[in-house]
């Protein structure tokens, strides 16, 4: 399944702002989650994301990128604004679609996986004329987030933990959606050599580091660690029974500009 997933605006277009909030930075870092979330935990998705930096893109950059590339769904992600007073989430699919398409069924399920973990009021599923749903060749949804200058909603966007859970459900509901197999984890002996490039106190850290290395070709994945009673995010990409193999896969990493070490549990 190919996935691509639109973190809106970004560089010289920061999006709605409110409540000391940019819509870029969240929008980044929630498609940045959800993406390392099927990642770690689905067989068989790919996913391509229209920036993961704060760079400028246009709409129509996004839907040719898209276009070309064969994506299967196509998930814009965004926060709200309105006056303050509105409040909660909302999806949108095209106007010219029926409740019985196939784009419809991807987003009811997708909606109600979200909803579990948000926090939001639910405003409902809707249908709107905007590009990326008009100028995409795939089924495409695009989700609003809460309203950025709505100081409640705000609060939530600066929780790290909400967006980790906006951007779970989001990926919930792709992985339901879409029938993704969950992956298994690999049973490996107490001897393994794990490759180590970075760890981190910081979720959201670990995350970003992932999606670098992903930017680079290599694959990785968060692993939740206990050291002296602190909770530690180590991304770990790769493990070997074979000390020569994992240094082998160090110097690869080293030499795109990455700090990286082993260990032996």
């Amino acid at each position: 399944m190919k996935l691509y997933l639109d973190p809106g605006h970004g560089g010289s277009d920061p999006g709605a702002q409110g409540n000391g909030l940019r819509e870029k930075d969240l929008t980044l870092d929630i498609a940045l989650k959800i993406r390392s979330i099927l990642a770690n935990n689905y067989k068989n998705i790919n996913v391509m994301m229209s920036r993961t930096s704060d760079i400028t893109k246009n709409l129509s950059q996004r839907t040719d990128e898209a276009n070309a590339w064969g994506a299967d769904f196509y998930l814009s992600v965004h926060i709200n604004s309105f006056n303050g007073s509105a409040s909660g989430y909302e999806d949108y699919i095209h106007r010219s679609l029926s409740d019985n398409s196939a784009t419809a069924r991807y987003r009811d399920i997708i909606h109600s996986e979200v909803m579990k973990l948000n926090q939001l009021d639910d405003r409902g599923k809707k249908k709107a004329d905007f590009h990326v749903l008009r100028e995409s060749t795939m089924d495409a949804m695009l989700s609003e987030n809460g309203f950025i200058d709505n100081a409640q909603d705000a609060d939530l966007m600066k929780q790290e933990s909400w967006r980790r859970n906006v951007a779970q459900g989001h990926a919930n509901g792709i992985a339901k959606a879409f029938n993704l197999a969950a992956k298994e984890i690999p049973t490996r002996g107490d001897d393994a050599f794990k490759v180590i490039a970075g760890s981190f106190q910081q979720r959201e850290n670990a995350d970003r580091r992932v999606a670098e290395l992903d930017s680079k070709g290599i694959e990785s994945f968060v692993a939740e660690t206990i050291l002296s009673g602190q909770t530690w995010y180590r991304v770990q990409a790769g493990a070997f029974s074979s000390r020569e193999n994992a240094e082998t896969r160090v110097r690869e990493i080293e030499s795109r500009g990455i700090d990286t070490f082993i260990t032996a549990d």
